[in-house]
């Protein structure tokens, strides 16, 4: 079984990456299932399910997982035993599954490796930011801390990856802030792009189309009632985007509504994984 530089198999570390996400409200690329379908295109956190967007640190229930990585429920429930007795999750039934201290920071590691890597890619070898997605998941496990760090010393330490999301430190620090949604706007606010919650290539590509990256200045100028296109002005440009297109964008410097701001936080930082027995690697 293919076993990733921390020592834990590479499906493990994605279900610890995947409660991370789920749990900060960042929606992934669709999965694909064995018969090469979608899968996993709408992601949820909650016991429940139902989701709670752009929430902290709440529970992820089976039903989100199991749809963001496009495997069977039972699959969900087997391996969250497993990590619950290596000691990298806390998982209750019908309350959700929550990162240890220990699972948080081998997360964190982990999407240290991806957003580098997705840097990388953008920055020295000339991918788009809609492609980078895939490839990093494929070379995530098998980077080192080491060869990270360096081409993170390469790009002079970039505090962001192609999509405006915070890289963690080496030594476990994110920058964990909560931003508004552009479609939490009013007509007549201006703010700025900080960065993109959702990885699917279509998305990117629609947004790209209109000229909303990080960093872009955006104003709202009209929305239509019943979830109708919001006109916006992009820099000098008109354009008009979907409600739900919007939602995956975060923005700074705008007041939005309380029930889709991204309350602000400090820096946060992960301890550093302890040495694990080898019957405890061996179980997850």
């Amino acid at each position: 079984m293919s076993r990733s530089p921390a020592g834990l198999t590479v499906e493990a570390e994605d279900y610890l990456k995947a409660i991370y996400e789920l749990s900060h409200g960042i929606v992934g690329a669709p999965r694909r299932s064995a018969d090469g379908s979608a899968a996993g295109t709408r992601d949820a956190a909650g016991a429940d399910g139902a989701g709670s967007p752009g929430g902290v640190d709440v529970p992820v229930g089976t039903t989100a997982l199991a749809a963001r990585l496009g495997v069977a429920a039972a699959s969900v429930s087997g391996m969250l035993r497993r990590l619950s007795k290596a000691g990298l999750v806390r998982a209750a039934r019908y309350r959700g599954a929550r990162l240890t201290p220990r699972g948080r920071a081998i997360a964190l590691q982990l999407i240290r490796r991806h957003r580098v890597i997705e840097t990388f890619l953008v920055t020295r070898l000339g991918y788009a930011w809609e492609e980078v997605h895939d490839e990093a998941e494929r070379l995530e496990h098998a980077a080192s801390a080491g060869l990270v760090d360096r081409m993170a010393r390469d790009l002079g330490d970039p505090a962001s990856d192609p999509h405006g999301a915070p890289i963690p430190t080496a030594a476990g620090e994110v920058d964990e802030r909560r931003f508004a949604t552009l479609a939490s706007l009013e007509p007549g606010a201006s703010a700025q792009v900080q960065g993109m919650s959702g990885r699917d290539p279509a998305l990117l590509r629609y947004l790209a189309g209109r000229g909303v990256r990080p960093g872009a200045r955006v104003t709202v100028e009209s929305r239509e009632p019943f979830e109708g296109p919001i006109a916006l002005l992009v820099g000098r440009k008109r354009v008009t985007m979907s409600p739900a297109a919007a939602a995956n964008v975060w923005v700074t410097g705008a007041p939005a509504s309380p029930a889709s701001a991204r309350p602000s936080r400090q820096l946060r930082r992960a301890p550093q994984p302890q040495r694990r027995s080898s019957e405890a690697r061996r179980n997850a």
